[in-house]
């Protein structure tokens, strides 16, 4: 599965895990990808979108 959306960019953010006694380790949050039929420019593709772009309606799916 990507890594990023096609429509809007976003894409994986990194930072640290913090432990209580302040130990700081990197990980990384992902966004939520999905892979949808969306119509563009007429015609029906497979496109990887972020369900924030689903959810505004930035993207047209096709049935």
């Amino acid at each position: 599965m990507a890594n990023y959306c096609e429509v809007c960019g976003k894409g994986m953010m990194s930072g640290n895990n913090v432990s209580h006694s302040n130990h700081k380790t990197r990980r990384v949050w992902k966004p939520n990808i999905q892979k949808v039929h969306a119509i563009v420019d007429g015609k029906p593709v497979t496109m990887h979108v972020c369900t924030r772009c689903l959810r505004s309606g930035r993207v047209q799916r096709s049935v």
